[in-house]
């Protein structure tokens, strides 16, 4: 069993990522392949990627970026392995046995299609917005779940027959729910799902206002999913989503808009660039944003 470790790559130094993954594979001879691909980063990076290189089995540079999905979607047709394992090239490995650890779930629940591993937090960015967010509402707790909502692209292992079948949505050039929506299908279709607490250390400095500004990329792509009726069945449990529906179906969208914009839009902008930033704001900051592109 051959697994292949695809890591998308754009503006970041994955060196310190190759090399722990290097590392693991010649220790303990596991039979795996590491392939990078990158979209089309800043020139200020290539000679990052170049000491990187010399570590992994290939890597790849585009010539223009291609986006978050359409990314994933070209590992297929550069990889060998029977498993696909996707990592996000902001990470670090928090386990030496972090291959093993897959390996042996793989080998112990044979039914399972997809495993996600979870991820911690760099306690040195743990108090920003973005962080903040993950802790509350993305990371999972115990050891093991069968729950798919907790999925993330993050850190997760799929066998390759599976992710010929569910690729993710070319459409979706921008940030926000490929990943949700990559799941969702799957979900619905009955794909075996398993995680495990195998986690990577996600190393994400985004300031608040930088992640104000995807969160608002997000809800052009949620809004630009709605708008096709085959993804009703994918989107329509995200809650941001069902509430703004229920608000436009009952009139009620316009008056929020209006009120928001002139009473709390400020306090709530003054609390989400701060340094203790509340997610129940987010989310009505998020909520504003779709109905007002509605």
């Amino acid at each position: 069993m051959k697994i292949s470790v695809c890591i998308p790559v754009y503006n970041f130094d994955v060196k310190n990522l190759i090399i722990a993954l290097r590392t693991e594979i010649q220790i303990n001879q596991i039979d795996a392949e590491i392939i990078l691909i990158d979209d089309a980063s800043d020139e200020n990076f290539n000679e990052i990627y170049k000491e990187a290189s010399a570590y992994a089995d290939q890597f790849i540079f585009l010539e223009k970026n291609v986006g978050r999905s359409r990314i994933r979607n070209l590992f297929l047709k550069h990889t060998k392995g029977d498993y696909l394992l996707f990592l996000d090239c902001d990470v670090k490995i928090d386990n030496t046995n972090f291959l093993e650890n897959y390996l042996q779930e793989i080998t112990q629940n044979r039914e399972a299609e997809v495993i996600y591993g979870n991820f911690k937090i760099d306690s040195s960015y743990s108090k920003t917005l973005r962080n903040r967010y993950s802790v509350e509402r993305e990371i999972f707790s115990g050891d093991k779940t069968s729950d798919f909502s907790v999925f993330k692209t993050v850190n997760f292992i799929i066998q390759r027959e599976t992710f010929q079948k569910f690729l993710f949505d070319e459409t979706l050039i921008h940030y926000g729910y490929e990943d949700f929506v990559f799941a969702k299908k799957m979900e619905l279709n009955d794909v075996k799902f398993s995680a495990l607490n195998n986690p990577v250390i996600h190393v994400d400095d985004t300031s608040n206002e930088v992640f104000l500004a995807k969160t608002e990329t997000a809800m052009n792509s949620l809004f630009q999913l709605s708008q096709n009726a085959e993804n009703e069945k994918y989107i329509k449990d995200i809650k941001v989503f069902s509430v703004a529906k229920k608000m436009k179906n009952l009139g009620f969208n316009k008056l929020f808009v209006v009120l928001y914009e002139r009473f709390i839009k400020k306090m709530i902008l003054k609390n989400l660039l701060s340094e203790n930033p509340k997610i129940k704001y987010l989310d009505i900051y998020k909520l504003a944003l779709l109905l007002k592109i509605i």
